[in-house]
């Protein structure tokens, strides 16, 4: 019997289904011998956590589908606690990792320095202090994924990327975090998936910097982005949460092979 169980967003309009976006890794980890169950995204939608079969006694459970709020991971933690099982992430493992706030402190050696602040922060007086070229801006969560993106040269162009990331996302998670602008050969970037302190490449090359990076999160399952800049330095990105993060160069053979391993 496999060491894991995972959880996966049903299709909205057919409930038996695994929501597209992870069709193919469902039936890859079905394949693989790992109990696969589906959680309705239709009553979801409207808080309630309602899945399509049991779950396995005493076997860890991993949710595999799209970004929750703290709320929303809370309620489903809550959910599959109420099944006699429990998620492998805590709550607070999962913002910690989730949440740029999170890991930055632990991290920030490594990674682009951020300066953090709320919605409605004095950003004149923070571009005037800071004397930053360029200020990449997001929230704890995600940055704006539109052809404007997310890079802003002053305060009129820092409230300009946070009005849109209201716009499109809804709301703003969490606070702002301004990041000193590196350029990266985007080409360059790389996913590593840690799982219960094993680090995992598409590839099996495991830079060390990784390696220490990976040492200083405590959860059992994340991600670690990496990238090299213009100066040739390999740079962190981000943490993620393993549960909600896309598998990007991975192929879903190897993706589920390494939770197969648990």
């Amino acid at each position: 019997m496999n060491s894991i169980q995972i959880v996966y967003p049903s299709d909205l309009l057919h409930a038996t289904m695994p929501d597209e976006n992870f069709a193919q890794e469902y039936q890859q980890a079905q394949q693989s011998g790992i109990h696969c169950l589906l959680l309705s995204s239709e009553a979801a939608a409207l808080g309630k956590y309602r899945f399509s079969t049991k779950f396995n006694a005493d076997i860890p459970v991993i949710w595999r589908g799209w970004m929750m709020d703290k709320d929303e991971y809370q309620q489903l933690h809550e959910a599959v606690d109420k099944q006699g099982v429990h998620l492998l992430t805590s709550v607070d493992a999962y913002l910690n990792c989730h949440h740029l706030v999170g890991w930055y402190s632990l991290c920030q050696n490594f990674t682009p320095k951020t300066v953090i602040v709320s919605a409605d922060a004095d950003f004149d007086t923070l571009v005037k202090q800071l004397q930053w070229p360029a200020y990449f801006v997001k929230d704890y969560v995600k940055s704006l994924t539109t052809t404007r993106g997310s890079v802003a040269h002053d305060a009129k162009e820092i409230q300009e990327v946070i009005n849109l990331l209201k716009q499109y996302r809804g709301q703003i998670e969490g606070g702002i975090c301004l990041r000193h602008f590196e350029h990266f050969d985007q080409q360059s970037e790389r996913r590593y998936f840690v799982l219960k302190g094993q680090v995992y490449s598409s590839d099996n090359h495991i830079p060390m910097l990784v390696t220490e990076i990976a040492k200083r999160i405590e959860s059992p399952f994340f991600t670690i982005d990496m990238v090299i800049n213009d100066a040739g330095e390999l740079r962190l990105i981000e943490i993620g949460d393993g549960q909600v993060s896309d598998i990007k160069e991975w192929s879903v053979e190897r993706f589920v092979q390494i939770l197969n391993s648990l």
